[in-house]
């Protein structure tokens, strides 16, 4: 799998350097100037979605402009929110209201995805992602704080999480990509692989029947953004350096965890659960009923109630 994803990105990076270079735009996950301005409203569209007052903020990084969906009391305990990938941080929108109850969320775009922020530079290692969020904590002053995050963003947080110098008091882990083993069903799992590369309306339909346990009740404007970050935005070779944890890494997280997934996720099984069981000393697991690798849409109630009581 690992292979075949390497060939396939390899394969869509030559195919993006031929572009014509009249119609290219200065930045990393957007090349023409008009699909970027009709994925933007479409992201637009689907942050009406979100149930709570909100503002949108920039913060300037040493790699480029990071964009920001705030929402909640001023004065709450911090909470960072890492989507997954090519999601965006409109795919809260079924959790937003119940998140910003008692707690300030800062819902962050990934620099190297389709969202609002901007990168101008050509990839990013690890350290340099960790870098990158640690100059907007470092911007807002953050002491302590929790985080929440779901796929390649359950990844991210986990990364975030076993620095030296973390400030983070509680970890939540929505279905986590590559964090504590594999993909667990490859072959469903690969219709993502092939929207993202090869889009059409098919595709995504397949991909979204093979992620979600209730594809038509996603919400239409929302599954339009979606379907145009994997048709308009770069595909980035960063998922390439997303490996499971190893034993000693998960060692290290003493912190309190939760580890939500979908009983038809078809990245993670009952596997990923024993795995972080086993390792992290302060874990709670669950298995949430009727729910694909989008469990924190395809049961949002559910799920809300038992990471709101987790954050108490």
């Amino acid at each position: 799998m690992y292979k075949l994803v390497s060939k396939i990105i390899v394969f869509v990076l030559l195919i993006s350097c031929s572009v014509s270079k009249e119609k290219k735009i200065d930045e990393y996950v957007f090349k023409r100037k008009k699909e970027k301005t009709q994925y933007i409203n479409s992201y637009n569209k689907s942050l009406q979605l979100w149930k709570v007052p909100y503002k949108e903020e920039y913060v300037a990084t040493s790699f480029g402009k990071a964009h920001i969906i705030i929402s909640g009391p001023k004065d709450a305990k911090p909470l960072l929110l890492l989507h997954g990938m090519d999601a965006s941080s409109t795919m809260w929108f079924p959790n937003s209201a119940a998140l910003s109850k008692n707690h300030r969320v800062y819902a962050v775009d990934f620099l190297l995805e389709a969202g609002k922020s901007e990168f101008k530079g050509n990839s990013l290692s690890t350290d340099e992602i960790v870098n990158w969020y640690t100059q907007i904590f470092n911007y807002y002053k953050f002491k302590n704080f929790d985080i929440i995050g779901a796929s390649r963003g359950g990844w991210i947080a986990t990364l975030l999480t076993i620095q030296k110098n973390s400030k983070i008091d509680k970890l939540v882990l929505i279905s986590p990509a590559q964090t504590f083993n594999n993909v667990d069903q490859k072959g469903k799992a690969s219709s993502a692989l092939f929207l993202k590369f090869f889009p059409n309306k098919k595709k995504l339909k397949k991909t979204l029947s093979a992620f979600s346990y209730y594809p038509d009740k996603i919400n239409p404007v929302y599954k339009k953004q979606f379907y145009l970050a994997n048709k308009y935005s770069k595909s980035n070779a960063s998922i390439l350096q997303m490996q499971p944890f190893s034993d000693e890494e998960l060692k290290m997280i003493t912190i309190p965890v939760l580890v939500l997934i979908g009983d038809h996720d078809v990245i993670n099984s009952e596997k990923s659960l024993l795995r972080a069981n086993e390792f992290l000393s302060n874990d709670k697991t669950e298995i949430i009923k009727n729910a694909g690798h989008f469990l924190s849409m395809d049961q949002s109630k559910d799920v809300n109630e038992i990471i709101v009581d987790f954050l108490k």
